[in-house]
């Protein structure tokens, strides 16, 4: 390349006589328009690998917030669940606290009832009544399992929580049928009341009556224990009319 006023001469001469050489003539002017595109196309590709990368970074940090977010989501769920617990906890523990208070010990005709006067007829003498429709115990107790419906075999009755040595009381007046202890029951009192009703007062610590006895509506017949099948003192409370299970809970009402 050959300089000439104004401008610049290319000659290219290609190798061997086949083909004449080629020249070309470049102005300044030209070659500088030239030099402008270069330098702009230059500054073009560095300002778009800039650019590039940067949203490469951009994507890559809002992945990241993704994941930051989710994380808070998921810890923010764990909280709201751990709260719910605490809640539950904070119930059960009301209700235990409640339930095993010391409580003032049962007036003289919660343990025995006997009949104010002479005999009365049994309409006229409620401890007499033998539908078993009061609460078995002298405690209010915190009702743990009921009556599975449909699976009687299963758990045929009503579990109540309360402390050991609470009285158990008869549901109703009746005959007691079945004093004993077995490896499910532990120690147990069976009451027939007539109508064929019978029920069932199970896991006591102390049986206080014995087979034959006649006894009266709300008389003490046990103390609550964790004999038999048990974890925790507690009355397993059943009520049979003509050997079919009846729920409890729909007949005596906790205080």
């Amino acid at each position: 390349m050959s300089e000439r006023p104004g401008g610049y001469t290319v000659v290219v001469v290609p190798d061997g006589a086949a083909e004449p050489s080629r020249t070309f003539r470049l102005s300044r002017r030209r070659l500088q328009v030239l030099r402008g595109l270069g330098l702009g196309m230059g500054l073009g590709f560095v300002v778009m690998a800039g650019t590039w990368t940067w949203l490469v970074g951009q994507a890559r940090r809002a992945a990241a917030l993704e994941q930051d977010v989710a994380r808070l989501e998921a810890e923010r769920a764990r909280v709201a669940e751990l709260g719910r617990r605490l809640e539950d906890l904070e119930d059960q523990y009301g209700n235990l606290r409640g339930l095993f208070a010391p409580e003032a010990a049962p007036p003289a005709s919660e343990l025995w009832l006997p009949p104010p006067g002479g005999r009365r007829s049994r309409a006229e003498n409620p401890v007499t009544a033998t539908v078993p429709d009061s609460w078995p115990l002298a405690t209010r107790g915190f009702v743990t399992q009921g009556l599975l419906e449909g699976e009687a075999g299963i758990h045929p009755g009503l579990d109540i929580a309360v402390p050991s040595g609470s009285y158990i009381r008869a549901a109703g007046a009746g005959t007691v049928v079945d004093v004993g202890e077995d490896a499910t029951y532990g120690r147990y009192v069976r009451i027939d009341h007539g109508d064929g009703f019978e029920t069932l007062y199970a896991h006591a610590s102390t049986t206080l009556v014995e087979r034959g006895q006649r006894v009266r509506k709300n008389q003490v017949i046990a103390l609550s224990g964790s004999t038999g099948r048990s974890t925790a003192p507690h009355l397993h409370f059943e009520i049979t009319r003509n050997g079919e299970p009846v729920d409890p809970l729909s007949m005596v009402r906790q205080p």
